[in-house]
C-alpha cells in the first residue's frame, strides 16, 4: 500500500460516521463515539529519579516514512529526541522507519512487543488496525496511535489541531498577497485537509477580504514530482503565496524558484526556500511524548483520546520572516496569545461556505464533532471539494 493511504478513505470514513454519531448526541471532536480531549500538560519538571534498581521504559515508535521527509516523521521523530531529552535514562527508545501501512506493520508491532517494548507508538493512520489486533493479543503493552479514531483498554488515539498552524499562516498570507490570490497544495480531500485549507482562508481574510484561494489536489501525502506540478499550476494561475498539507519541501523550493512565497509545513522548512519562507506551520509532538511516558512509568496511563493545540504547545507558527511586516507579526502573535488562554477561536460564527450556505451561525463556535467532519469549503475558496454533494 503506497505513502497515500495514511489518512485516506479509512479516514474520511471515519470521521465522517463519528462527526454523524457526536451530531446525535451532543457535541465535542467525535463527542460519545470518543473521550474527550486530554487536558493540557502541566508546564515541564523534572520527573522524579528512579531508583537504582529501576529498568527504563521501553518505548517504540514506527515511522511512516524516513526521518529524512524534513516534514512529517522528522517532526514526529523530533518529538521523540525531546522525550528522550526530558527523560534521560528512565526511557529506552526504538524507533523503524519506512513501516509500510500493510499487513507488515502488524509484523513490526509484534516484533516491538517481543522485543521487550511495554509503549508503542505507530505515527500513521494506516496503522489503526494492525495495531488493534496487537493491542488485543498483548494486555500488557500500552499502544499509541497517530490521528486515529479506535481504541481499546490498552490503545490510545492523538492527534494535532494542525488547523491553528493552517490559520495564523493565513494571516501573513493575506497581508503578503499581491495578487489577492493564494494556493494551496492539497494532499487527500478529507475532513482534515479540508479544515487547514479553510481555516487557511480565513486567518487571510482576517486581515484582507479580497483574498481568493485556489486549491490543487495530487492525491498524495509525499510525492515531491506531483507536489511541484501542483504548486507550479498554482503560481501560474496567479497564485503569489502558497500552502501545502503534504509531506515534502516541494512546495516551499518551487515557490522559491518562481520567486513567490510560501510556508513550511509539519516542520521548520527554512532551509528549503530561505527567499521564499514566510513561516512554517509545525506540530510539536515532544510535548505529548513526554506526558505519555511519564504517565506510563507512574502507573497513570489511561486509555482515551487526545487533541492538542497551541494551548498545549503541539502546534506553532516558527522562524517568521523578517520579510513579514511588524504589524502581521503582532496579528499573529495576538491570534496565538488567544489560541493559548481560550479567549480566541477559529471557527466562531458567522462562517459561509463558498455555495451561500450558513455553517456556523453568528454568535457561535464550532465544536470538534463539527470541526471532525467538515466537507465543505468556505467563502473565498475557488471550487467544489471533490466527492462532496
Amino acid at each position: 500500500m503506497t505513502t497515500s493511504t495514511r489518512r485516506s478513505v479509512l479516514r474520511t470514513t471515519a470521521w465522517s460516521s463519528l462527526a454523524v454519531a457526536a451530531a446525535l448526541a451532543g457535541c465535542n471532536k467525535k463527542d460519545d463515539a470518543a473521550p474527550a480531549a486530554a487536558s493540557a500538560p502541566a508546564a515541564s519538571t523534572a520527573a522524579a529519579p528512579a531508583s537504582a534498581a529501576s529498568a527504563p521504559l521501553k518505548v517504540a515508535f514506527a515511522y511512516l516514512g524516513t526521518v529524512g521527509d524534513g516534514g512529517w516523521t522528522f517532526a514526529h521523530d523530533n518529538g521523540v529526541k525531546a522525550m528522550q531529552k526530558e527523560l534521560g535514562s528512565r526511557v529506552e527508545v526504538k524507533t523503524v522507519e519506512s513501516v509500510p501501512e500493510s499487513a507488515d506493520a502488524e509484523r513490526v508491532f509484534r516484533d516491538m512487543v517481543a522485543q521487550g517494548n511495554t509503549l508503542v507508538f505507530g505515527t500513521s493512520f494506516g496503522y489503526m488496525e494492525p495495531m488493534l489486533k496487537v493491542a488485543a493479543d498483548n494486555k500488557g503493552v500500552k499502544f499509541e496511535h497517530a490521528t486515529g479514531y479506535k481504541t481499546a483498554d490498552n490503545m490510545s488515539t492523538y492527534d494535532n489541531r494542525t488547523y491553528e498552524g493552517a490559520y495564523m499562516a493565513g494571516v501573513i498570507a493575506g497581508g503578503m498577497t499581491r495578487t489577492n490570490t493564494i494556493g494551496v497544495v492539497g494532499s487527500i480531500p478529507i475532513p482534515e485537509v479540508i479544515r487547514n485549507i479553510d481555516s487557511y482562508t480565513l486567518g487571510a481574510q482576517s486581515v484582507n477580504p479580497k483574498v481568493k484561494v485556489k486549491v490543487v489536489w495530487v492525491n498524495e501525502w509525499f510525492n515531491p514530482p506531483k507536489e511541484t506540478e501542483g504548486a507550479q499550476s498554482l503560481i501560474d494561475g496567479g497564485a503569489d503565496v502558497l500552502l501545502q498539507n503534504t509531506d515534502s519541501s516541494a512546495v516551499l523550493q518551487t515557490a522559491e524558484k518562481n520567486g513567490k512565497y510560501a510556508f513550511g509545513w509539519d516542520s521548520d522548512m527554512t532551509s528549503y526556500g530561505p527567499k521564499a519562507h514566510l513561516a512554517s506551520a509545525v506540530n510539536n509532538w515532544g510535548p505529548y511524548y513526554i506526558k505519555t511516558a511519564r504517565d506510563v512509568i507512574a502507573g497513570t496511563w489511561k486509555p482515551g483520546r487526545t487533541w492538542w493545540g497551541v494551548k498545549e504547545g503541539a502546534i506553532d507558527l516558527v522562524s517568521i520572516s523578517d520579510k513579514v511586516p511588524a504589524d502581521l507579526k503582532a496579528k499573529v502573535d495576538t491570534v496565538k496569545a488567544g489560541l493559548k488562554d481560550g479567549s480566541f477561536a477559529i471557527w466562531k460564527g458567522p462562517i459561509v461556505s463558498n455555495d451561500g450556505k450558513e455553517q456556523v451561525k453568528a454568535g457561535t463556535t464550532a465544536d470538534d464533532a463539527f470541526l471532525g467532519g467538515i466537507k465543505f469549503f468556505v467563502k473565498g475558496v475557488e471550487g467544489q471539494v471533490p466527492g462532496a454533494k
